[in-house]
């Protein structure tokens, strides 16, 4: 059953996400957190992103990266290499600002 909204990690969308997985779980290395931020580009180019995902990166697009088979787990250290919260990541996949998202959240506060 599809449920509006939603991209099943299937087999087709985790390989079409391979090259940004291992990009982004890379990341946990504080030396290559580094080399990232030195030269995101360069740093996208050696695992191969396709063009969409590379695009989306630069856009910060986290619903399109989700579309194009980023697990959410890695899209979290991506964001915490570059200093965007996972809750600020939800509310851009639903367009919602992140103040409207806090508000469904059961955390007051939460950042």
């Amino acid at each position: 059953m599809d449920i509006p909204g939603t991209y099943v990690f299937d087999i087709p969308r985790a390989r079409r996400g391979y090259g940004f997985n291992r990009m982004a779980y890379s990341l946990q290395d504080p030396a290559n957190r580094a080399i990232y931020l030195e030269d995101e580009l360069a740093y996208m180019r050696r695992f191969e992103l396709s063009e969409a995902q590379v695009a989306a990166v630069q856009s910060r697009d986290w619903l399109t990266l989700i579309k194009e088979g980023a697990n959410s787990y890695m899209l979290m250290k991506l964001g915490a290499t570059i200093g965007v919260g996972h809750y600020h990541q939800g509310a851009q996949e639903r367009g919602e600002s992140y103040e409207e998202f806090l508000a469904t959240r059961n955390v007051p506060g939460a950042t």
